[in-house]
């Protein structure tokens, strides 16, 4: 894969694969430097990379992989010295901004983003058998079998376990009385 062609990728399938991080990480700034750190390690490895192929799969796969490898540093790091938690900091006085974006009403883009906070903790609370189909197929716009090439799986164990993911968000969503 030349510059141009390269190029031509991160402008396709970009935003894909930044939604796919950020939800991966669960926030925006992590999301990003992980969205980073896959594009760094896409461009080192370019030119062994062929256009031809489904390289959006394999930029998910190297975001996959760098994220595991991260959260492992991490609960080695957190083992060692842990760190506060955000809600015992802002106890504390401590203050946490998220701009996001311009929508019609204060009230809508509150109420909007407390929805989508809320359902991105829940699958992040799932098991990460369940999760990474999810976020696969709903945040980086993937197909089923694409899915499945990416995370090494039969079609059928990919579709069985998104089943599963849904049913217990349903069930999580019930338990606190969302009814959407």
């Amino acid at each position: 894969m030349n510059n141009d062609e390269f190029e031509q990728f991160v402008l396709k399938f970009g935003k894909d694969i930044l939604r796919f991080c950020r939800m991966t990480a669960g926030d925006a700034e992590n999301g990003d430097e992980l969205y980073q750190d896959t594009m760094l390690k896409l461009l080192e490895k370019k030119k062994r990379l062929d256009s031809m192929q489904n390289t959006k799969s394999y930029a998910l796969s190297t975001s996959i992989y760098l994220w595991k490898n991260k959260k492992k540093k991490y609960a080695n790091r957190m083992r060692l010295v842990p760190i506060d938690s955000m809600e015992g900091m802002s106890d504390e006085g401590y203050e946490f901004s998220d701009h996001d974006n311009d929508e019609a009403s204060p009230e809508h883009i509150v109420l909007r983003q407390d929805e989508t906070d809320m359902i991105q903790r829940l699958v992040q609370t799932l098991p990460e058998k369940y999760s990474m189909p999810i976020y696969l197929y709903y945040s980086a716009d993937m197909q089923i079998n694409e899915v499945a090439d990416i995370l090494g799986l039969p079609e059928g164990t990919v579709k069985s376990r998104m089943r599963k993911a849904k049913k217990q968000l349903k069930e999580k969503l019930e338990a606190i009385g969302y009814d959407r």
